[in-house]
């Protein structure tokens, strides 16, 4: 750790004024406003038919927003040191979540999966709050078992352990793709932090091995699986969902149809609103909105990698490993959301980060970003400290020679 850094107190500097960056935050703010835009125009026609009014989900989309950007605002409040040092018993709270939703009677049933908790008017899937959890704790560990996780495998064994265990209890639930999401993202983040590629590689061929497995042995992931592969095979069937995005995105071309005009979500595409609001995106704003949205989630996760370095270069570890943690998370899931809209990977139900309608998605992904834009404040503030810091001791020598 840098003398600067010493100075402003375990390693991370106390809050003045935010510092803010500023790309980050365009992207963070495009991709929002896209988001309701989207999100309003997707769900009107079925909030028509289920509620009586078009702006239902609307309204509540904003209201999630606006949840999470409170959550946000109170966020940006906590020095990053605290969440290290809590680290364990963020481990701890996230098992429980993952394991509360599986007791019988507590979870809320949907479609046949138990992911979320009934909390009077809102309803939590775990899975999310869990993964930056988790998040949280590994980076904690990377920084205290540096050493052990580079030089030895017994280092490396204990988080992947962990992750596997979480892995485990997402695919109880199941949720195929936020486990899948979860070991990625941590596979990323060990990299990073120098474990011996060889163990990198094992890894990498059992977590393979396992995930085909899985995907063989359960009938409804082969149905998924094969869906994928050819969706024209049963266009009414198993490759309806997926044809009818392929369709919307055609339809597009390179200017689109018009924000409002599409065909595809009224009541062709299920799930407009939330997994394939990217296809109706794509249909209404054509190929130029979908280089606008690539565009910002390159810009976010880009920035996101910024903050990982400049943390690292002020000694601050664990922020550094938590904001390119935090990158590579969103832009993995926005990656995956969009190659299944558009037909190169199988169906997941993973959400298009901060754009796609749902709450927990929202409110924990708004979290996430205010942790980063705290580790850009802190590591700023450690910036400044280690210019101004010489400058001063050298005023003070020069001062010195005076007086004599």
């Amino acid at each position: 750790m840098s003398a600067a850094a010493m100075t402003l107190g375990s390693g991370y500097a106390k809050p003045r004024r935010l510092e803010v960056d500023f790309l980050l935050l365009v992207a963070v703010t495009g991709l929002l406003m896209l988001g309701v835009i989207m999100v309003a125009s997707a769900s009107m026609s079925i909030s028509q038919q289920e509620f009586g009014t078009p702006f239902h989900y609307l309204l509540r989309h904003c209201l999630n927003i606006g949840l999470g950007l409170i959550l946000a605002v109170m966020l940006l409040g906590i020095p990053i040191a605290l969440w290290e040092r809590v680290s364990f018993l963020l481990l701890l709270s996230a098992m429980g979540l993952l394991i509360l939703v599986l007791v019988p009677g507590v979870a809320r049933p949907v479609n046949g999966a138990v992911r979320w908790l009934h909390l009077g008017v809102f309803n939590l899937q775990v899975s999310e709050p869990a993964r930056l959890l988790l998040m949280m704790y590994l980076s904690a560990y990377m920084v205290r078992r540096g050493d052990e996780l580079r030089q030895g495998f017994g280092g490396f064994l204990k988080p992947m352990l962990v992750i596997a265990l979480a892995c485990f209890l997402l695919l109880l639930q199941p949720d195929f793709g936020a486990a899948m999401v979860l070991l990625s993202t941590s596979m990323a983040m060990l990299f990073v932090a120098g474990v011996n590629i060889r163990y990198f590689l094992l890894l990498i061929s059992i977590a393979a091995g396992s995930m085909a497995a899985l995907a063989l042995t359960s009938a409804y992931r082969v149905r998924r699986l094969m869906s994928f592969i050819d969706p024209w095979a049963d266009p009414f069937g198993s490759g309806f969902q997926l044809t009818q995005s392929l369709i919307a995105i055609g339809r597009g071309e390179w200017f689109g149809v018009g924000l409002g005009a599409g065909i595809q979500k009224l009541f062709y595409l299920p799930e407009a609103h939330t997994d394939f609001v990217f296809a109706v995106m794509a249909e209404e704003l054509g190929l130029v909105g979908v280089v606008c949205t690539l565009a910002l989630y390159l810009l976010l996760v880009w920035r996101a990698f910024k903050v990982a370095t400049n943390a690292a270069r002020a000694q601050l570890q664990f922020g550094a490993f938590l904001a390119f943690g935090i990158g590579f998370w969103l832009g993995f899931q926005a990656l995956i959301n969009i190659g299944v809209n558009m037909g190169a990977l199988p169906t997941k139900g993973l959400t298009l980060p901060l754009m796609s309608y749902g709450g927990s998605s929202i409110l924990i992904t708004l979290a996430a970003l205010a942790v980063l834009f705290r580790v850009n404040h802190e590591s700023n503030a450690v910036g400044r400290s280690a210019v101004t810091a010489p400058a001063a001791g050298r005023r003070g020598r020069v001062t010195g020679r005076r007086g004599a």
